[in-house]
């Protein structure tokens, strides 16, 4: 009886392990950096506009392990992409990032993410206007508060934006993942993605904002 539950007990054992081996290598066929058994993640969430755009810029960061498109600061609970869009939930276009810390620091995704957006702008990003797609911060506890504006301070003070930074800070709430078909949505449909991108003017307007410091998909 006891040899049986041993063999039963390796058996879920090695069946969970090959599990994760699974999951892993697809991470690693996808592009996602994949965690060591002793990585602990830690998660930061930030508003820039199009979640496609933000999901692509973050995946690109060293120690990012995986990134999600969702909404996140408003009222309505499970919104939709069309609720969001084009009602008044107060909810943002955001994407949660997963990472490592000790390979990349919050401090550094927050410096990452400034610099692949227009945080001058009150209405929006780029070529998508409104509520749902301005910027923001959703920090988790003080210390985050405390970097994030930190930034703020530190690019106001530089003088080489065009105007004020609006971008707020936010005490971050629930966050609601987006549909199935947004996740991803750069990798999924590249050709659109590419179209939507460039038609909409993201990357020059980065370049003409931040010059040698913006951070494009190019």
């Amino acid at each position: 009886m006891k040899r049986s539950q041993s063999t039963l007990i390796a058996a879920i054992a090695g069946g969970a392990a090959i599990a994760i081996g699974f999951v892993w290598n697809a991470m690693a066929e996808q592009g996602t950096d994949v965690p060591t058994e002793s990585t602990r993640l830690s998660t930061a969430i930030f508003a820039g506009g199009c979640f496609w755009c933000v999901e692509s810029d973050f995946d690109k960061v060293d120690g990012v392990v995986s990134t999600i498109s969702g909404y996140t600061g408003g009222t309505v609970d499970n919104p939709s992409y069309k609720q969001v869009t084009y009602g008044d939930t107060g909810h943002y276009e955001a994407v949660k990032v997963s990472y490592d810390p000790q390979r990349v620091s919050y401090e550094e995704l927050v410096d990452h993410f400034f610099h692949t957006i227009d945080p001058t702008d009150p209405r929006g990003q780029f070529c998508d206007k409104g509520p749902s797609y301005r910027t923001a911060v959703f920090v988790q506890d003080a210390e985050e508060r405390e970097t994030a504006e930190a930034e703020i301070e530190t690019i106001e003070e530089s003088g080489v934006l065009p105007g004020p930074v609006v971008t707020k800070v936010i005490d971050a709430s629930e966050f609601w993942p987006a549909e199935d078909y947004h996740q991803d949505y750069y990798r999924t449909t590249p050709v659109r993605y590419r179209f939507y991108r460039q038609g909409c003017g993201r990357d020059a307007k980065l370049k003409k904002i931040w010059g040698d410091a913006a951070i494009t998909a190019d």
